[in-house]
């Protein structure tokens, strides 16, 4: 693989095979591509190949058609350099491969697709094609001197660089029927008892976008503080509504004046994903929570959406079963690892030697949290 410097500022890295004569179109293998994307690049391409998902992945059934503004949204909102990997065959891309390059003094450097995302990875038309995108995202890898390459896959990809991986958490995905009215009549006595006790307490529900920021931010920074985990800045939820314009919304439950249950929804191709969501423990007894969720499925339905996506959780955990009682079903969850030093586990919060930093963080103060965690947490991965 060779490096250029393309004439419109951004870098270029070339495998081998351009720098080559070119073969007859018999032999031809699939041309694989690698780019730093500029931003126009993405916008103006974003729509070419719909259908692409990980070889193995009913591309209808799956929330992981990958969109490209991710990569600028990562960009942005927390500072992220995006690669995107390209199999082109006879002129048609038939495999993407999106990464970004995580750096951090701290936790060092790291090669993932995709962070924040649950899910990510190659996405091809065969396993064949996935198998040369993986290859040069290693290579890739190697250049950028990184500690790991992380590929967020749903179903485990074979490739012998991939030697480690984690599948101990689940996706769990909703389908959702034409109608509130049908999604209701199918929840447990429990859930609906639990939505009605809400619906009782005199919530509010705003939806908007960076209006509604504030009453957001409000409820996930003291939950992510509460929890011991530094918190995203408020810049990748403007990034994030910046770049999916129309798709990505706040929604706000609030007790009077006090936000007290919040999530980011975004409206993908046939799902809706809620990549952060939080309520403040304190109100647990008043089942905003609950209340909050129902929302945002009906949301979705509005939407004409055919699936909600709640995000991954441990199976057993107390995120699981909360999901797991709308009706929700797990699906498989495997991320793989090309580990050049250290091991998967030395920068995740489970690690025992950052016990003690987590219990230290839910005693900051709240701003004193707000101020330092989006330094740190767009180092890890």
């Amino acid at each position: 693989m060779r490096r250029i410097e393309p004439d419109d500022g951004f870098s270029c890295f070339m495998p081998d095979a351009f720098s080559r004569s070119p073969v007859p179109r018999s032999e031809a293998r699939p041309v694989l591509q690698t780019r730093l994307c500029p931003p126009e690049f993405l916008i103006a391409n974003r729509d070419r190949s719909p259908e692409l998902v990980q070889p193995g992945l009913d591309a209808a059934a799956s929330s992981s058609c990958f969109d490209p503004r991710w990569l600028n949204v990562l960009r942005d909102g927390l500072a992220h350099r995006p690669y995107l990997l390209e199999g082109i065959r006879e002129g048609r891309v038939c495999g993407v491969l999106p990464l970004a390059l995580l750096r951090s003094r701290v936790f060092g450097r790291f090669l993932v697709s995709l962070p924040y995302l649950n899910a990510g990875g190659v996405q091809a038309s065969d396993a064949e094609l996935a198998g040369q995108l993986v290859d040069h995202a290693v290579q890739l890898a190697d250049q950028l001197h990184v500690r790991y390459l992380e590929l967020r896959h749903e179903v485990e990809l074979a490739h012998p660089a991939l030697m480690e991986k984690n599948c101990s958490k689940w996706h769990l995905r909703l389908a959702l029927p034409s109608t509130s009215d049908a999604l209701w009549r199918g929840f447990p006595p429990k859930v609906r008892n639990q939505i009605r006790k809400g619906a009782g307490q005199g919530f509010t529900v705003a939806w908007g976008g960076v209006e509604q920021l504030p009453g957001f931010y409000a409820v996930f920074s003291r939950n992510m503080r509460d929890l011991g985990t530094p918190v995203y800045g408020r810049s990748l939820f403007r990034s994030i509504l910046r770049h999916f314009p129309g798709e990505a919304e706040f929604c706000v439950v609030r007790l009077g004046r006090q936000p007290v249950a919040a999530a980011l929804l975004v409206h993908g191709r046939g799902m809706t994903e809620v990549p952060s969501a939080s309520s403040l423990r304190r109100f647990n007894g008043t089942n905003a929570n609950m209340f909050l969720y129902w929302q945002l499925l009906q949301r979705a339905i509005q939407r004409r959406q055919q699936g909600f996506d709640f995000g991954r959780s441990s199976e057993g955990s107390g995120t699981y079963r909360f999901k797991k009682q709308w009706g929700a079903q797990p699906e498989p969850s495997c991320w793989q690892y090309y580990v050049r030093r250290g091991a998967i586990g030395d920068v995740r919060p489970e690690n025992v030697k950052y016990q003690r930093a987590i219990r230290v963080w839910q005693r900051l103060p709240v701003p004193l949290a707000n101020l330092l965690g989006p330094r740190i947490v767009r180092g890890i991965p």
